[in-house]
């Protein structure tokens, strides 16, 4: 027999069009001979839902939402599981239904709630601890969704139910070298049993989060039998070949990607998907001749085309004629349209209003900053104008340390990079231009700067950019003190200025646009610090 993983783009909130991406997997696994179709968590509502789950029509809409789903496949002699919230008695489930020929036929619900990274399944959802067994053409099935199988519990109920094979619904989000992880989880917890397992992947970009798919089939033995691609929609069938224990056929196994692949093709998902499912036009990016600009122009015209995204260079007096010619010339190379607007007369007019306010004071990077918020109010006057939303250029290295402007750089509605540290966009430049050189190699070769002053360089503010990654990676991600920091090789006078600047920025931070999460630990909703703090170490 066949079963099969329909690795869906879902929705939040948008049933209709979840029911009907759902329908149409379910037809083409049954043209195919498929008599179990495995779906992604929530699928039916999109995930995460968030705090609509505290809203009765949403459940409302989702039940009626699975009815539709019945009323469609009436016809269809598969069997469905699909991923849904119910509201029960007063309290929330996350549930896996089986539908077969328009009816529910079984449902489970989660056992093992994620409330950790960047999950609140606690907040919203009730454990349920019954196992779900059914039976198709002799075969039984166990079902699980997402996190109970990176424990043992989950599948050792399933099996002591009966499960031969166990099929697990996933919305397991993409962070750096994740699918390594997800392989390894399974093999301990599932096919140290000695049952094989079918996991069903979400794909595609919600807010900070992308899915980068990449559904999985194990055998017994825990050897990987089938891998769908990454980043993009796919059925992943497997045959099933009988014998005890049960045997998966080999399959086709798509390769996971190499590290800046995975990078690149997350950041080009996740801005398709924001752009897209919130119903921009395009993407307007103040470009600066630096490479971050250059980075985040060349991942908008690989998500939307270069006929969606407008690039504006905006020169004050600072900026070189260096500059200038390396944004024209990004721009022809990626084909989009190209501005320059410049600031001068602006600049000028603000000083001029504060002249009698600064008279006697040194100029500073309160000077500095009014250039930078300049170039914001005009991003987001075309924006406004033109519908467009702005792409902010900060990476992560800026944000941790509070290296960007209030209401200037980070002036915008999505920020592409901001988890992607300094040392990384060199990286994902350098892998970009190996495919077709789009980024004029004078910009990958330049000490970067914000030209907000004569002469500036990024090192004049701040430590060179692979010392401060690496401070940042242990304090931020790993959790580190700054004294385990400094004993791992790092000057301490360095680590505690770091700290200090990464602790002091929390208030950037919160007011900046959301942005695409690539590591297992982002500045946003698995960073949740206080901005009123005295801790200091």
């Amino acid at each position: 027999m066949r079963i099969a993983a329909a690795q869906l783009n879902q929705v939040v909130g948008d049933f209709r069009g979840n029911v009907e991406r759902i329908i149409a997997a379910a037809q083409e696994a049954l043209a195919r001979g498929v008599r179990v179709l495995l779906t992604p968590e929530l699928s039916l509502s999109g995930y995460p839902p968030e705090d609509l789950l505290l809203r009765e029509a949403f459940h409302a809409g989702c039940e009626s939402a699975l009815a539709a789903l019945c009323e469609g496949t009436a016809a269809l002699d598969i069997h469905l599981l699909v991923g849904h919230p119910q509201l029960r008695d007063g309290r929330r489930y996350n549930c896996a239904s089986i539908v077969h020929r328009g009816r529910v036929v079984g449902r489970y619900g989660k056992h093992d709630l994620p409330n950790y990274d960047v999950f609140d399944e606690e907040r919203y959802f009730e454990p349920e601890n019954r196992p779900l067994v059914f039976e198709v053409d002799g075969v039984r099935f166990g079902v699980l969704i997402c996190e109970d199988f990176w424990y043992g519990y989950a599948p050792e109920c399933a099996q002591a139910a009966g499960a031969q094979a166990i099929l697990v619904l996933n919305a397991s989000p993409f962070h750096m070298d994740k699918q390594h992880v997800r392989i390894d989880v399974a093999r301990e917890n599932v096919s140290r049993l000695g049952l094989p397992m079918l996991a069903a992947n979400l794909v595609g970009g919600q807010d900070e989060l992308v899915f980068d798919g990449l559904s999985f089939a194990l055998d017994a033995a825990g050897e990987l039998r089938a891998q769908a691609p990454a980043f993009r929609e796919d059925l992943l069938v497997v045959e099933v070949a009988g014998g005890q224990p049960l045997r998966f056929a080999p399959g086709a196994i798509q390769p996971t990607p190499p590290l800046e692949e995975q990078v690149y093709s997350a950041l080009v998902l996740g801005v398709r998907d924001y752009v897209g499912k919130n119903g921009f036009p395009g993407a307007i990016i103040g470009l600066s001749g630096g490479v971050d600009s250059a980075l985040v122009l060349a991942i908008a015209v690989d998500a939307l085309g270069a006929a969606r995204v407008r690039s504006v260079m905006m020169p004050s007096p600072y900026t070189t004629d260096m500059s200038l010619e390396d944004a024209r010339e990004m721009a022809r190379r990626v084909g989009v349209r190209y501005d320059e607007i410049p600031i001068t007369g602006c600049f000028e007019a603000f000083l001029g209003a504060l002249a009698g306010e600064f008279r006697g004071l040194s100029p500073d990077t309160t000077e500095e900053n009014i250039q930078a918020r300049i170039r914001g109010t005009l991003l987001m006057a075309l924006s406004n104008k033109y519908g467009s939303i702005v792409l902010t250029t900060g990476n992560k290295s800026e944000m941790a340390v509070g290296y960007c402007t209030l209401y200037g750089d980070m002036a915008g509605g999505f920020a592409v990079i901001k988890d992607i540290a300094k040392t990384m966009v060199y990286r994902l430049v350098r892998w970009r231009n190996a495919r077709g050189a789009i980024v004029p190699e004078r910009i990958v070769t330049r000490a970067p700067s914000a030209e907000l002053k004569p002469g500036q360089t990024d090192q004049d503010s701040l430590p060179p950019y692979e010392t401060l990654d690496a401070i940042m990676k242990m304090y931020m991600e790993e959790n580190r003190s700054a004294a385990q920091i400094a004993a791992a090789g790092h000057s301490r006078e360095t680590v505690d200025r770091v700290v200090r600047l990464i602790q002091a920025s929390e208030y950037k931070r919160r007011q900046a646009p959301v942005g695409i999460r690539v590591t297992h630990r982002a500045f946003g909703r698995d960073w949740r610090y206080p901005i009123t703090s005295r801790f200091r170490e």
